[in-house]
């Protein structure tokens, strides 16, 4: 019988005590469950103190990859899982991890995203290449430093899983209209560390062009009413990503 290497699971939390708990519960087949918690005003801590495998660090949160390259480091495993706690194991994506791990041939594995909106499955939009690391060497992995859409650098080989992960990301308009909200923000302090400086065609023009690339280049307009609605708000996202980088150098809060 083939050995499987001991795994990790990772995943930082702000106020995930709605899914927390089948979150968990999904990652049954892990060795050890790390939390990494930016002081949530729910029940997220709690949930989370009641099972057994896991390991809770509560910390003030700078940016994503701080807080993500602060959760690899107490990884006890070689063999690491980050997932969302929006993203949904299913026993199909666990069944390929498993089955992947008995003879690895690379050090970290892609894995595609299926994005659920507004309670409809979206197939366009741009989310239909959307390709994520989740599974990787401890050693290999480290996130780039970006304050938000960080991405892992693997020092090693990659590869892809075949089983795609639900990610339910929207729990409410106001929910998600809030992270992209959050996301502006994060995105407008790296310009502005950059030294870049906003100027008129960038309130005119990227996000008119984010709108058109995303709803017609990307195919949004075969998603429906949905598909409108994700490439306007992520087209006002991209304006006040620059009315936030304005206000930076306004020194106007």
């Amino acid at each position: 019988m083939e050995q499987l290497p001991k795994i990790t699971a990772l995943a930082i939390t702000l106020n995930e005590a709605e899914v927390l708990p089948d979150f968990l519960k999904s990652l049954d087949f892990v060795d050890e469950i790390i939390i990494v918690d930016s002081f949530s005003s729910d029940d997220t801590v709690t949930i989370a103190e009641q099972f057994e495998k896991v390991k809770v660090f509560e910390r003030t949160f700078d940016n994503f990859s701080a807080q993500k390259n602060f959760a690899i480091s107490k990884a006890s495993h070689d063999w690491v899982l980050f997932f969302d706690p929006d993203e949904e194991i299913t026993l199909e994506v666990k069944s390929e991890i498993l089955e992947t791990l008995k003879n690895p041939k690379a050090d970290a594995y892609y894995i595609r995203r299926q994005l659920y909106f507004m309670g409809k499955k979206i197939k366009y939009s741009g989310f239909q290449t959307d390709w994520v690391i989740r599974l990787f060497k401890k050693e290999c992995g480290k996130y780039d430093g970006n304050l938000v859409h960080e991405t892992l650098q693997v020092m090693g080989a990659t590869s892809k899983l075949k089983t795609r992960v639900p990610h339910h990301t929207y729990k409410s308009f106001d929910d998600y209209t809030g992270k992209l909200h959050r996301y502006s923000q994060l995105q407008a302090q790296m310009l502005y560390e950059k030294k870049k400086k906003p100027n008129l065609s960038h309130f005119l023009f990227r996000p008119f062009y984010r709108f058109w690339h995303q709803y017609l280049l990307r195919l949004g307009i075969l998603d429906g009413k949905e598909g409108f609605i994700l490439a306007y708000i992520n087209a006002f996202s991209v304006f006040k990503r620059y009315v936030n980088l304005w206000l930076l150098y306004r020194k106007i809060s």
